[in-house]
């Protein structure tokens, strides 16, 4: 308790509360993992005690949420914690655009920045309980957030802002693709989601074959998984006989599987993807 005579402290002098990296499951639209199975114990305790969430996907978040309660109670009822959702942006590279550095300059500097809702971005509002001093979990509907999700513009507000950024460890499909490969580890690109007009497409993928051949660098992509089919017929089709072509399906369910053959093998073996299981694409060339 603040004795009577101690003034308070001002606002501009408070610690920042902190954004939070919250991992998620990677079984969004699957039978689910046990939560304990990709998550560590103490990266659930943390989702457990947050009251402040901006996520992906108000349902899916609440969902992720009930699964924490039933390992490590809410510090809160799910009803009362405050869940934000994300600005809707377009797929591809975006950046997100600061307030007014003088504005932040005003507001007492890096240790009390608080953005002017006239000059500040929808992102930066998002962050206006770390700027009192409340951490904020930052969750996708699967995976890391901020890896090939929108998120990454919250984390670069957070940056602008001198929040600070604790990034929790877990499943990433990636990085587990790229493990289970086979392909270069070393050196690797993750290009997001191709284009989806078939000539464009095909023009894009002998690209990236060319560039893995010139710099024997794994090239990884991905594709919603509704299209999973086209992507690998468009790949069997313009890449060369010999290229590797890893396929990671379904990674951390219990029926997810990794594969790597040449193009030649892969036309041979005539998989078929299923069309609602998230799936991962690596070549080299």
């Amino acid at each position: 308790m603040t004795r009577p005579d101690t003034p308070a402290t001002p606002a501009a002098q408070r610690p920042l509360g902190r954004l939070i990296l919250m991992p998620n499951a990677l079984d969004l639209g699957a039978a689910e993992v046990p939560l304990t199975d990709v998550l560590a114990g103490g990266v659930i305790a943390t989702a457990a005690r947050l009251l402040h969430w901006v996520v992906e996907d108000a349902r899916s978040a609440r969902a992720f949420l009930n699964r924490v309660n039933k390992i490590t109670p809410l510090a809160q009822p799910l009803q009362e914690t405050l869940i934000d959702e994300l600005p809707r942006t377009p797929k591809g590279p975006q950046r997100v655009m600061p307030g007014k550095p003088a504005a932040k300059a005003a507001a007492g500097g890096a240790g009390g920045a608080k953005p002017v809702v006239a000059s500040a971005s929808p992102w930066e509002l998002l962050l206006t309980p770390a700027l009192s001093g409340a951490d904020i979990g930052l969750l996708s509907e699967a995976g890391l957030p901020g890896v090939a999700d929108p998120g990454a513009l919250l984390v670069a507000a957070a940056h602008d802002l001198g929040i600070p950024v604790v990034a929790l460890s877990g499943p990433s499909s990636i990085t587990l693709a790229i493990a289970a490969s086979g392909l270069n580890g070393q050196g690797f690109v993750f290009h997001g989601y191709l284009q989806t007009d078939v000539n464009p497409r095909r023009a894009r993928l002998r690209e990236l074959e060319a560039t893995s051949r010139r710099l024997q660098q794994t090239q990884v992509f991905i594709e919603t998984p509704y299209r999973n089919a086209v992507m690998l017929a468009a790949a069997l089709e313009v890449l060369q006989p010999e290229t590797r072509l890893a396929i990671s399906c379904g990674l951390t369910l219990a029926d997810g599987w990794s594969l790597c053959k040449s193009v030649e093998e892969w036309q041979r073996a005539a998989v078929k993807l299923p069309d609602r299981v998230p799936t991962v694409f690596s070549l080299l060339g």
